[in-house]
């Protein structure tokens, strides 16, 4: 009897994206009002944050939808801190909590960089090196440059919808 293999390859292939990664030390609402006047977009916070870890790490996200080429650019950060509580380790007599803030990364690969801005558009080179020029030119930014998203081991975190 003769074995049939299906070959799946050609139906699932990745959306191309643009990923580039953002060094700054201000709030994320500040860096989209930034990115927003320099670029000419419309970022805008979605209503709720992106969750991973079962509630544990909540990354903010801004969104806009290009209409002009149909593409969705994301700002999100990149770095989450969030308190827990654990038993403290001492032998007593009474049970005693401490609070421990614990770190989490959107992409732990690039655990240095502040913010993702991902456009769901493959753009050539001239366009990707003239939004990382415009991007060079806020004040606040100390560095931007583009990431091949295929060398990522956590690209499956930038999914967003």
């Amino acid at each position: 009897m003769a074995v049939h293999k299906l070959i799946l390859d050609d139906f699932f292939e990745e959306a191309p994206y643009t990923l580039i990664a953002i060094y700054c030390a201000v709030e994320d609402y500040r860096l989209a009002y930034l990115l927003n006047s320099y670029l000419k977009i419309r970022l805008n916070r979605k209503p709720s944050d992106l969750d991973y870890n079962n509630g544990k790490s909540n990354f903010s996200i801004f969104e806009w939808v290009d209409p002009k080429y149909l593409s969705t650019w994301n700002l999100v950060h990149n770095v989450c801190k969030s308190e827990v509580y654990q038993k403290a380790n001492q032998q007593s007599l009474f049970d005693s909590e401490e609070k421990i803030t614990k770190t989490f990364y959107l992409i732990p690969e690039y655990k240095q960089v502040n913010y993702f801005l991902k456009i769901d558009s493959e753009f050539d080179d001239d366009q990707g090196k003239l939004i990382i020029d415009t991007i060079l030119k806020i004040p606040q930014i100390s560095t931007a440059y583009h990431i091949d998203g295929n060398q990522l081991k956590s690209k499956n975190n930038l999914i967003f919808s």
